[in-house]
């Protein structure tokens, strides 16, 4: 018998047809066979590795520039057949190609997701269907400037030092340099002097989040706490509009002997030189554009320089000429017999509040387009002796001064500056001769600014045979009275010193006498006054020497 015989037998005797009983073998290859074609259909109908998620691996901690994710398909696809679901909320997925697909991540929040892509296909194929789980970062690094806190002076060394913070610091630049934090993760970069743009730091950490920090060095102003005394020039508006004179200044501002700039915002004449917003300038035609205020401001700024905003008060022609001829004589001092009083081509009323409020307005707009400092002029009576009217009296004009820079000192600082006076010389022994009282005024200001040029004394005042040909002696003697007049009114002293020629020549001896003698009085602040505006360079040292 064959071993083909042995897999089945025949009857013996005719009977039923004869069943075939399947042997070991015959078992194995009818079991086997369903099991592969079942197999075979969940192949084709699965599609198997058909979805593929680029660039996303499972568990991966993303960032923004990893946040657009490709869907990669085996064959072009209907966009309708593609789901794109995050934490079982639908995502909008944009074709790329006819077989991939772009989901933007980046508006997710911050945190562990799970991203299921689900592509539906005709029976009897199933489904494709991938997932990843994945945690989104999107926060930037943190960065805190610990120092400089305080302003810094011109020309002094300066450390710049920040703090970074972030879960995995890839890098971080200083001013576009590479810089390695510390454990803590501060670094720091010492300059020679204050940089002018500021310093830039950026920081990225390992997901590709960057931050970056804008650190600007704020100059620390001449006469502000721990900055050196302001050392200044007074600057008409014609001398900022004219390079010639305005150049020297800012030559000696380069050469370190100048912190501090005195401009005129309205002069003698009661013209405004800039583009006020105030419109009663505008409508007396007292405003002549010639320099941009806020610009000036910027500029000097820029150098470390104080600057302060002149304001001529009561002696202003241009309003008092559009008064009387607009019918407003109780905005100007009068003579006895009702006419307008004419010193100096026009002197308004301390006591009017129009007159007060056009000068407030003006030292408010100017201190909240930057400048520094306020400083009135001509804040003062006529200096005469003749019968004058006020208009509105209320009080001595003394009285009406001091409510005038108490009023606006208010109105000042909240603009964001510091008020001061310029005063007569004599006021310090004769109040009531302009009607400035300084311990009165001195109280309601940050600093008086005394007018000590001795060429205007007389003979013998102080004790001074010739004060003009004596300006050591004229301008200690001065200033040590008003140093007294001032004490404990919380008021400063800032020194006008002539640098100009009158009756005898004055030169770099002379200018530099008065330095010396305010210095030996006590005061450090030092302006000098030229109507010119040309100064005498050789009696200045450079500043901190």
């Amino acid at each position: 018998m064959t071993q083909a015989d042995a897999d089945y037998e025949l009857p013996s005797s005719p009977g039923p047809r004869p069943r075939y009983r399947l042997t070991r073998r015959g078992k194995v290859v009818f079991t086997v066979l369903p099991l592969a074609i079942l197999a075979s259909i969940w192949l084709l109908t699965s599609g198997g590795g058909g979805v593929q998620i680029a660039g996303l691996e499972n568990g991966a901690v993303i960032g923004p520039p990893q946040a657009n994710v490709t869907i990669e398909l085996a064959k072009e696809t209907d966009p309708a057949a593609v789901t794109v679901t995050v934490d079982d909320e639908e995502l909008e997925a944009a074709q790329s190609a006819p077989n991939a697909f772009v989901v933007d991540l980046s508006g997710l929040p911050d945190g562990e997701h799970r991203l299921t892509v689900v592509v539906d296909r005709s029976f009897p194929f199933r489904s494709l269907r991938a997932a990843r789980e994945f945690v989104l970062d999107t926060t930037p690094p943190s960065i805190e400037v610990l120092s400089p806190t305080d302003p810094v002076p011109v020309n002094q060394e300066v450390t710049v030092s920040v703090r970074v913070a972030a879960d995995d610091i890839a890098a971080v630049t200083i001013d576009g340099e590479q810089a390695a934090p510390d454990e803590n993760g501060t670094i720091s970069k010492t300059y020679p002097e204050p940089p002018d743009a500021g310093v830039v730091i950026t920081a990225t950490d390992a997901v590709g989040n960057t931050a970056e920090e804008l650190v600007p060095i704020e100059l620390a102003l001449a006469g502000a706490p721990g900055a050196p005394p302001m050392i200044g020039v007074h600057a008409t508006g014609w001398t900022w509009a004219t390079p010639e004179l305005k150049d020297p200044i800012m030559e000696m501002i380069d050469a370190g002997l100048i912190n501090t700039v005195e401009l005129d915002l309205k002069d003698e004449g009661g013209d405004v030189w800039y583009d006020t917003g105030v419109e009663l300038a505008h409508e007396i035609g007292a405003v002549t554009e010639l320099y941009d205020l806020e610009q000036a401001v910027e500029e000097l700024h820029a150098k470390g320089v104080r600057v302060i905003g002149r304001i001529v008060n009561f002696r202003d022609p241009r309003l008092a000429n559009y008064a009387v001829e607009n019918g407003h004589l109780d905005w100007v001092i009068q003579n006895p017999d009702g006419s307008a009083y004419g010193q100096y081509g026009g002197f308004t009323n301390p006591f009017d509040p129009d007159v007060r409020e056009y000068n407030m307005a003006l030292a408010e707009e100017a201190a909240r387009l930057g400048v520094d400092d306020i400083m009135y002029d001509y804040v003062r009576r006529p200096d005469t002796l003749q019968e004058i009217v006020y208009p509105g009296q209320d009080g001595e004009p003394e009285d009406a001064i001091v409510s005038f820079l108490a009023e606006s000192r208010e109105r000042v600082h909240a603009a964001g500056a510091r008020l001061a006076a310029a005063v007569f010389g004599i006021a310090a022994t004769r109040p009531h001769e302009v009607a400035q009282d300084i311990p009165r005024m001195a109280a309601e200001v940050d600093y008086i600014a005394p007018m000590i040029y001795p060429s205007h004394w007389g003979p013998g005042e102080y004790g001074v045979e010739n004060p003009n040909a004596q300006p050591y002696d004229i301008t200690f003697r001065s200033l040590s009275d008003f140093v007294q007049q001032v004490e404990g009114t919380g008021a400063f002293i800032v020194a006008w010193v002539q640098d100009f020629s009158l009756g005898i020549e004055y030169g770099e001896a002379e200018v530099r006498a008065q330095i010396d003698a305010a210095r030996d009085a006590g005061v450090e602040h030092i302006l000098l006054w030229d109507a010119a505006t040309t100064y005498t360079r050789a009696a200045l040292d450079p500043i901190g020497e």
